[in-house]
């Protein structure tokens, strides 16, 4: 992912209730919707017990029109009815990154994570 900084990161950190009640299909529709928002970036994701996704953004403005889009407030009224017993977001602005290259592939291939 290669951007001008600063740019922002939206971190989701979850604990989901038992069983999948459609949340799969959900994730998925997020992820795809998410990729064409004006502004967006990328995302990464990881879920054991414990799940967190980043996604990153160029703006504030990018991030509140992502967070009231209408299909993503369905799946966030979903979300604290049906998936999740517990999740916090915060919201940070990235002045630098950087990475060993080496991890470069395993980023692309590897962390492109869907909302688990």
């Amino acid at each position: 992912m290669k951007t001008n900084r600063p740019y922002y990161a939206v971190i989701f950190t979850s604990l989901r209730t038992e069983g999948d009640n459609g949340y799969a299909e959900m994730a998925k529709r997020m992820e795809a919707l998410a990729s064409v928002q004006p502004g967006f970036l990328g995302l990464e994701s990881a879920r054991e017990e414990l799940g967190i996704t980043v996604s990153y953004w160029e703006s504030m403005d990018a991030i509140a029109h992502w967070k009231s889009n209408s299909d993503h407030l369905l799946a966030q009224q979903k979300g604290k009815g049906d998936w999740y017993s517990w999740y916090k977001v915060r919201i940070c602005k990235i002045e630098r990154d950087y990475e060993f290259p080496s991890v470069h592939k395993a980023s692309e291939d590897n962390l492109k994570g869907s909302y688990k």
